[in-house]
């Protein structure tokens, strides 16, 4: 499917969560109803010459209406001039947007027994992810989400995934909310105790070398969403650039190789 480049699309609304996150509501094309988990979009605030470059989102969810899509949300942090300007948005502003874009999550027919990993703001395309295996209809009863995040305020979207049935187990490096212990202490134990088809994640770069490392040792395959900056989304550029396993070619790119990578062909 061919990206739509450009599309000049409406704010339906732009919520504060609290703690910098927001989430944005914004129209699309009816061809966003063949996006997958893992895809993202390139968005700016049309007529802005500073920053210049618009700036990657994961599709956080897809909006429905009756049976159609209508719109996407996202999910983001405000860490700089880009997100500021996002923030400021109000309903009936229109943005520029380019997608669905990248190689999403890929989820085999057969595949149930599953474990979905999140640190952070890396949530953000995992509840697009659980809502796509509760639709296929298959047999989640050995599906496990786990979300982690330094403290409290880190954890993102534990009511939206406890609302489609998903009760999620949460760590902080703090204390403040669930097990004391990183994310990954909890997920290594499941998996001696029950060794899942597939490991999905996004987080920090950290924590998913982490989940590969566990994976390998496991031998279950993990698929990882990478979070980077990235100039163009549509490989022109070059400017996303992750390493490669040795044993395969020196560098891939997160727009187009991306960003969605089984773990064993990443450099981690």
């Amino acid at each position: 499917m061919a990206p739509i480049t450009d599309q000049k699309v409406e704010v339906f609304a732009n919520t504060a969560l609290g703690h910098g996150i927001y989430r944005i509501r914004l129209s699309c094309h009816r061809q966003y109803a063949q996006a997958v988990p893992g895809q993202f979009v390139m968005v700016r605030p049309n007529q802005q010459i500073d920053p210049l470059l618009p700036r990657p989102f994961s599709i956080h969810q897809l909006i429905r209406h009756k049976g159609s899509v209508s719109g996407l949300e996202l999910l983001y942090k405000v860490v700089g001039k880009g997100t500021q300007l996002l923030a400021r948005l109000q309903p009936g502003d229109r943005i520029s947007m380019t997608g669905p874009l990248g190689q999403g999550f890929e989820i085999a027919a057969k595949v149930s027994n599953i474990k979905i990993v999140a640190g952070g703001i890396g949530v953000a395309p995992m509840l697009f992810l659980a809502q796509t295996l509760i639709e296929s209809k298959r047999n989640l009863s050995s599906l496990e989400v786990f979300i982690g995040g330094r403290t409290r305020s880190d954890l993102l979207c534990l009511q939206d995934f406890s609302a489609i049935g998903l009760a999620a187990r949460v760590t902080t490096d703090d204390g403040s909310s669930g097990d004391q212990c990183l994310v990954t202490d909890p997920l290594d134990a499941a998996l001696a105790e029950n060794r899942p088809d597939i490991i999905y994640a996004c987080g920090p770069m950290e924590m998913l070398a982490c989940i590969a490392g566990i994976a390998e040792r496991h031998h279950v395959r993990c698929q990882v969403s990478i979070e980077t900056m990235m100039a163009c989304g549509m490989g022109a550029c070059l400017g996303c650039a992750v390493a490669a396993r040795k044993d395969n070619q020196r560098y891939l790119h997160a727009c187009k190789d991306g960003p969605v990578f089984d773990t064993r062909y990443l450099g981690l």
